[in-house]
């Protein structure tokens, strides 16, 4: 067997310096958790639940109802995916227990 040499020796008594590669960071996917329009869940609970779960004001609550009630749904705010699911599960947990069949759910940006 032949031994292969290589085509850059290193000179005796020195160290070859290895650089690790940085990490290539990825940005996580983003995801939109969206209400869906339905002719039983009062609008005054729809803005409750987006002043509550989603920390929105007033006036951008009321919007964001508004185009749920009238384009069938609208979109709640735009998260990372553990955040968009854990979202969709408080605003179904809030309607089960209010006896409402709002739903939520969530899509890839």
């Amino acid at each position: 067997m032949t031994e292969r040499k290589s085509s850059n020796p290193i000179p005796d008594g020195h160290a070859l310096a290895v650089e690790e590669a940085a990490p290539k960071l990825k940005r996580p996917s983003l995801y939109r958790v969206i209400l869906i329009n339905d002719d039983f869940t009062p609008m005054e609970f729809v803005v409750e639940i987006l002043e509550s779960v989603f920390a929105m004001e007033r006036n951008k609550a009321t919007r964001v109802m508004l185009e749920v009630h009238t384009k069938g749904k609208g979109i709640c705010g735009t998260f990372t995916y553990d955040i968009a699911e854990t979202k969709v599960a408080q605003v179904m947990g809030i309607a089960q227990q209010q006896q409402h069949p709002l739903l939520c759910t969530m899509e890839e940006s």
